[in-house]
């Protein structure tokens, strides 16, 4: 074993990599050598991938999750640990973490609800820089008994969409990490069996959460996994690859190399060591040996929009650099010609410091307007290709979110595109009504009463209409739709918008994408939110908080949203409806509700009256306090502008105090309101607190190299900003003396590819040259996409590292949503459309 060792030092020198030294950097609070980190417990996300012991190998994120569990391969329903403490020991080199299970919190209860075994525990992880080499040990408070014999151990997950094809070697075996999950199957004993009882008053039943043993379940998934690739006690992954290998030792148990997608198909390669009966100190002792490139830097990268830009808007890339980089080349933009690139503009651009861990330069070019093909260059590194166009925005642009994705996401459908079937008609059965007393997996509670008429188990009439699936899981939460229908009824107000690309059927459940049916396609899909909405109201007398699976196996479903239910109404399988008292969501959806009568009228003139009838309904039994009293003043404003009724104008100037405190919750959708209410002292403070406002913008927006206001945290930031740009489209439109279109602008082309780290795709799958793919929606397993989704974007690794990959099953990066995400984006570009247009 010593020789094997020797070999693969000899290689390493071989191949020119040198020994450094891993320092803990206290500001950073990472362990750094050169181009290689590794972070400890900083993230606190390990259902999302990110958490424990995580390693960026030369700027790529390629382990993470070390930490201790239940299970050799877990999903995200497995038990979790507790964060304690975490202490950074500059003068030891070490980070100590202390954790303990089980999480009360989280034992059959909370969103995420998980099931974990009898046994309470404490440990320590400790990561220690020495030399080249990066120490992890774990101590337990308490040993291990022998009913827990193998199922408690020390994990590290490693990445698949970086391993696909590539070597690993364990002792003297050696292998390919495949693409799919390659058999045989290991059959161990559950950890069902051994469930304590940590939460006195589950809301979650154990037994229907776990499927009632009728086959595969999510949450039962450690009983049937792959077997291990490789036992040893060296691992060497990636030998042949200097910038990604890692060389793992073990001093106290076997290591075990799993593949967790074969219980569950969003896991992630693990590098296992199970801890032994009766180990308290050291019951783990690994020595961690990252390759480190000497003098690795990380390469230049230029961010520019993946689409392009009209001749006279602002055009600015931002060049994103290692922050040790002294040296600076000179940016340059290239036309593309018959004959190749000509250089067309250089300029040394403009440094603007530090951002996370990277220095940026913004190159502005705006003074370049011919209309062309281009990049830019930096040294080495190359932009995408873009278009500088009058029409830049007018076709492929925003309009794959009407003819693809709202479409594909229609629920109560059956959707078609010429030869291909999206999915089937589905959910045609909704819905039972939810049991009391019930934590859903999803989130959703259902309270001690139903609120309405129908009793537990009834079923609700009325249900199995409208609506769009929510991102990948299929449910219907009432603020994703009623919130799309509000986004694109001020689409269409605001930019008249008229396009028809799609058939939309109701009286048949029939969707034909690119078959036009002389209907514009953007008041059919208002229609089909509405009539979700309305539906349920008329059905029970109240808002649905919303409409669910109501089982795990259901939950995971990838594919065919049709094969979910069979359609017969009235058994086990049925989709369940939820009921809550949230005057802050209620009043939102009335707001949301008579925005959507005034673009419905002419069009389907009884469900414009239905859902005015509904908003004023809710408007006049909700109380607007708290939290709801913005909520109200929105319900308010979206209801004169529909009525024109004085009372609703008379509520909105009695909050003008209220306003003028809380404009940045209250300006954007006031803007339109404060025009019509045409009352100058209203005006007057409304005015003068939106001035405050664009100061505190500008003053956020000044905190990043993007322009826009940003604070990354562990969810993808991409659905928040196009919601601020769409915000402000609006105090744009108002007040343009107060509020220019740069932020627009700024926030489209943060989603188009202007974001920060090594993946500069834009977030809308199929659109510019080079976008989000694959993406989180419904052929997620299939790493497909559904063009105009948007997903949520570049996800901050803990607590400086941005990160995009590609990756299907990262929610927090690739998902697609609706009440937002999409329309948000589609709401952006007709805006920048409509922007450009004013320039001559």
């Amino acid at each position: 074993m010593k020789k094997f060792l020797s070999a693969i030092m000899l290689v390493s020198a071989m191949l020119g990599v040198s020994a450094q030294d891993f320092r803990l950097d206290e500001k950073a609070g990472y362990f750094r050598n050169q181009g290689v980190d590794v972070m400890a417990f900083d993230d606190i996300y390990p259902e999302g991938h990110q958490s424990g012991l995580s390693l960026i190998m030369h700027g790529n994120r390629l382990a993470t999750n070390g930490d201790v569990r239940f299970e050799q391969t877990p999903g995200q329903w497995q038990p979790v640990p507790k964060q304690r403490s975490r202490k950074l020991d500059a003068a030891g080199n070490s980070i100590t973490t202390t954790l303990s299970f089980p999480d009360t919190s989280r034992h059959l209860a909370g969103f995420n609800p998980m099931i974990y075994p009898d046994f309470v525990f404490g440990y320590t992880v400790s990561v220690k820089g020495e030399g080249d080499a990066v120490i992890v040990s774990v101590d337990l408070d308490r040993p291990i008994p022998q009913s827990l014999a193998g199922k408690i151990g020390f994990n590290l997950e490693l990445f698949p969409g970086a391993l696909f094809g590539k070597p690993w070697m364990m002792d003297r075996a050696s292998g390919i990490f495949p693409r799919q999950p390659n058999g045989p199957t290991l059959t161990l004993a559950e950890n069902y069996p051994l469930a304590g009882n940590f939460n006195p008053a589950p809301k979650t039943n154990k037994e229907h959460l776990s499927g009632y043993h009728r086959g595969y379940n999510p949450i039962l998934a450690d009983d049937i996994i792959a077997e291990p690739y490789a036992v040893g006690k060296r691992f060497v992954l990636c030998p042949d690859d200097n910038l990604n290998r890692i060389v793992i030792e073990s001093e106290t148990s076997e290591l075990k190399l799993f593949d967790g997608r074969m219980n569950h198909n969003n896991g992630w390669f693990v590098l296992r060591s199970d801890i032994a009966v009766g180990a308290t100190k050291g019951a783990v002792r690994w020595i961690i040996r990252p390759s480190v490139v000497p003098d690795w830097k990380y390469s230049p990268v230029i961010q520019t929009s993946q689409v392009g830009y009209h001749p006279r808007q602002p055009k600015v890339a931002i060049i994103e650099l290692d922050k040790r980089e002294q040296s600076r080349a000179i940016p340059s933009l290239y036309r593309i010609t018959e004959q190749g690139e000509t250089e067309v503009f250089a300029d040394a651009g403009r440094e603007w410091g530090q951002f996370l861990r990277y220095n940026y330069i913004k190159f502005d070019f705006s003074g370049v307007g011919a209309e062309g093909l281009y990049r830019v260059r930096y040294g080495d590194a190359a932009s995408s290709i873009f278009r500088i166009s009058r029409d830049v925005y007018d076709r492929g642009v925003w309009q794959p979110v009407l003819e693809y994705f709202l479409p594909v996401q229609m629920c109560h459908m059956r959707v078609n595109e010429k030869y291909r079937v999206w999915h089937d008609l589905c959910h045609d059965d909704d819905a039972l009504m939810a049991p009391t007393d019930c934590n859903h997996i999803d989130g959703y509670v259902q309270g001690p009463s139903t609120l309405t008429k129908y009793k537990s188990g009834d079923q609700v009439p009325g249900l199995n209409v409208g609506g769009w699936h929510d991102a990948g899981d299929f449910d219907l939460r009432v603020e994703s739709q009623a919130g799309e229908t509000y986004i694109l009824t001020l689409a269409y107000e605001a930019f008249k918008v008229d396009y028809d690309a799609t058939t939309v059927d109701q009286s048949k459940k029939l969707v034909e994408i690119h078959q036009p049916d002389g209907r514009n396609d953007i008041l059919q899909q208002i229609e089909h939110g509405a009539l979700s909405v309305v539906g349920a109201w008329n059905s029970l007398g109240r808002l649905y908080r919303g409409i669910i699976c109501n089982d795990l196996r259901q939950y995971v479903l990838l594919g065919d949203a049709g094969a979910m239910t069979d359609g017969i109404t009235g058994n086990s399988d049925d989709r369940w409806v939820f009921t809550e008292n949230n005057p802050y969501r209620e009043l939102t959806t009335a707001a949301e509700l008579a925005a959507a009568a005034r673009a419905l009228k002419g069009f389907n003139d009884q469900l414009a009256a239905q859902s005015l009838s509904a908003a004023t309904s809710i408007y006049n039994t909700t109380q607007g306090e708290g939290r709801a009293r913005s909520a109200k003043i929105h319900a308010a404003a979206e209801l004169f502008l529909t009525t024109g009724s004085k009372a609703y104008k008379d509520y909105i100037t009695s909050e003008s105090a209220f306003i003028a405190e809380n404009i940045a919750r209250t300006g954007w959708f006031l803007a339109r309101a404060e025009k019509a209410m045409k009352d100058a002292g209203f005006s007057k403070s409304f005015r003068a607190a939106l001035v405050k406002y664009k100061d505190a913008l500008d003053k956020q927006s000044g905190e990043t190299p993007y322009g826009i206001p940003y604070r990354p945290h562990i969810w993808g930031a991409g659905w928040d900003i196009q919601r601020i740009g769409y915000e402000y489209y609006f105090l744009h439109s108002a007040y343009p003396d107060v509020f220019g279109p740069d932020m627009v602008y700024d926030a489209l082309n943060f989603i188009l590819g202007c974001h920060p780290g090594s993946n500069t795709a834009s977030f809308a799958s199929g659109i510019g040259t080079k976008s989000a793919i694959p993406g989180y929606g419904l052929n997620r397993a299939d790493w497909s996409y559904i063009p105009g989704g948007v997903v949520s974007g570049t996800a901050l690794i803990r607590p400086d590292f941005p990160e995009l990959l590609e990756f299907p099953y990262l929610w927090q990066q690739v998902e697609y949503v609706l009440g937002g995400g999409s329309s948000h984006y589609m709401f952006l570009v007709l805006a920048a459309q409509d922007i450009s247009k004013q320039f001559k």
